[in-house]
């Protein structure tokens, strides 16, 4: 049985050799996002896609499944917000913790925009939608 404290440091080292990994391809350079966004380069598009195969591969061998169920009535709008703001900013929220650690101080705005959002998507929540709260979190 595994300890607290090793799946700490797994958790720890894996974190820290995705970020390095991230931001040395590119993903944490805001240039680069925009310009797969805008299909200029295609190079950072391929990048995600192929950690996107890797994903289902180890899944699949894995035998990960997909609970069976209907789509969160939150999932569309949510992926929606996400995107938009991730071509805004110039990252999602964890790139932004990668711009700070490379010298990108206004990544901060990214970061309390973040926080923001999280504020407001669970007050409108509360206060309009009243989604299942399910597995998003909300």
């Amino acid at each position: 049985m595994r300890t607290r404290g090793a799946v700490l440091i797994a958790n720890i080292i894996t974190g820290l050799a995705l970020g390095y990994t991230v931001s040395n391809i590119g993903f944490g350079d805001y240039a680069e996002l925009n310009r797969m966004f805008t299909f200029q380069d295609l190079r950072m598009f391929f990048a995600f896609a192929g950690a996107v195969g890797i994903i289902v591969v180890v899944f699949a061998f894995l035998r990960v499944r997909r609970t069976p169920g209907r789509i969160h009535a939150g999932v569309v709008p949510g992926a929606v917000m996400f995107g938009s703001g991730w071509a805004i900013s110039g990252g999602c929220p964890a790139i932004p913790i990668v711009q700070v650690s490379s010298g990108y101080l206004p990544a901060f705005a990214t970061i309390g925009g973040v926080m923001a959002g999280i504020w407001l998507c669970r007050w409108g929540n509360a206060r309009f939608f009243h989604l299942d709260r399910g597995s998003c979190g909300l």
